[in-house]
């Protein structure tokens, strides 16, 4: 069975034959990504500070290199991280005065999808995903800066709710956009809606901002005939009954134990898939080889119900001290009883 055929029964749990993989070692990714045509400028790239000491030269003493991104945010990150995303230094809109001025980049303009479809088609047996830059929170949290936009949930809802509606206007246009090229099965995105113990803002909160621009993205996408998979960051446990609700397929999480994995599978087993790695806060980092094989073991037994588990690679090991050998303890387990010998692919 091919690993487009394999991931779409895990997330309808329609009796795979195995659980699915994304392993960034070789032996077996059910994935690819769409490529798109996303155009880069030099003020894209990191560069030193001086680069931009006319527009930014409060920075130029900064002790790192700096970038702007297509939305217009300036981001730092400090000169001993090589490979890190860095933060928002300054929002693109630093008043709400400026709203009706801003413009948003076009992510969802034709000529990023043109012949996109060829990033994919040496590739055409795995599951293919259109990559979605967030949904609203995640592109509206830099464009204000992550302290003033939480701040603005209480202050400024109407701007708030009004930029909200420009973004999700555009990312269902992301998603119609892959849906018309026929070869793409699913969206995938990023949204880190939890910290250690609790969401960023109240549940109230969020469904009553949030979750409507959900309903509007995870409606695009069966409308497309296209799942939905979401990666989220810590503790979400309040709002999952309500991403269910809505139409989320696969949980992506990297922390599955933060919620209690038990509790977890009691929540989206049987409902939803989870996407995930063994642990990289909790688990993987003890560099306990029992340890790490137990938790494989665990997330299978609890998570596979003739479908609901895909089991990965964090991307960024390295930067976590989490040694590959550690890794791949977890991902002999998960082919010794996830039903897939890679001797044999």
């Amino acid at each position: 069975m091919i690993s487009k055929t394999v991931i779409k029964k895990v997330l309808e749990f329609d009796n795979p034959g195995r659980i699915g993989y994304d392993f960034l070692d070789g032996s077996l990714r059910d994935f690819k990504f769409v490529e798109l045509n996303i155009p880069v400028k030099e003020h894209n790239k990191w560069q030193k500070p001086a680069y931009f000491a006319d527009m930014y030269p409060e920075y130029k003493d900064f002790d790192g290199t700096l970038r702007l991104d297509e939305y217009g945010n300036l981001w730092g990150r400090m000169a001993h991280d090589t490979t890190g995303g860095g933060e928002v230094l300054e929002g693109a809109l630093k008043s709400w005065e400026d709203l009706d001025s801003y413009k948003l980049p076009d992510i969802d303009d034709e000529k990023r999808f043109f012949n996109a479809h060829l990033s994919v088609e040496p590739y055409k047996e795995r599951f293919i995903l259109g990559p979605i830059p967030g949904c609203t929170f995640a592109i509206m949290r830099n464009i204000r800066k992550m302290e003033y936009f939480l701040e603005d949930l209480v202050l400024e809802e109407d701007n708030v709710l009004k930029l909200q509606d420009m973004v999700i206007t555009k990312l269902v246009n992301m998603v119609d956009m892959f849906g018309a090229m026929k070869c793409v099965d699913g969206i995938f995105f990023c949204e880190d809606w939890g910290i250690q113990d609790r969401l960023l803002v109240s549940p109230a909160m969020w469904r009553e901002i949030f979750k409507p621009a959900f309903v509007k993205l995870c409606t695009a996408a069966r409308r497309n005939n296209l799942k939905v998979l979401m990666h989220s960051c810590g503790y979400i446990y309040e709002i999952l009954d309500d991403l269910l609700e809505v139409g989320i397929d696969a949980f992506q999480l990297d922390q599955p134990t933060l919620m209690g994995i038990e509790r977890l599978a009691e929540k989206i087993g049987g409902k939803a898939t989870l996407f995930s790695p063994v642990d990289i806060q909790a688990i993987l980092p003890t560099g306990n080889r029992q340890l790490i094989r137990d938790a494989a073991t665990q997330m299978v037994d609890l998570f596979y119900k003739n479908g609901g588990l895909i089991a990965k690679d964090y991307g960024d090991y390295n930067t976590l001290r989490i040694k590959d050998e550690w890794a791949g303890w977890a991902r002999e387990r998960f082919f010794e009883i996830g039903g897939f010998d890679p001797g044999k692919k």
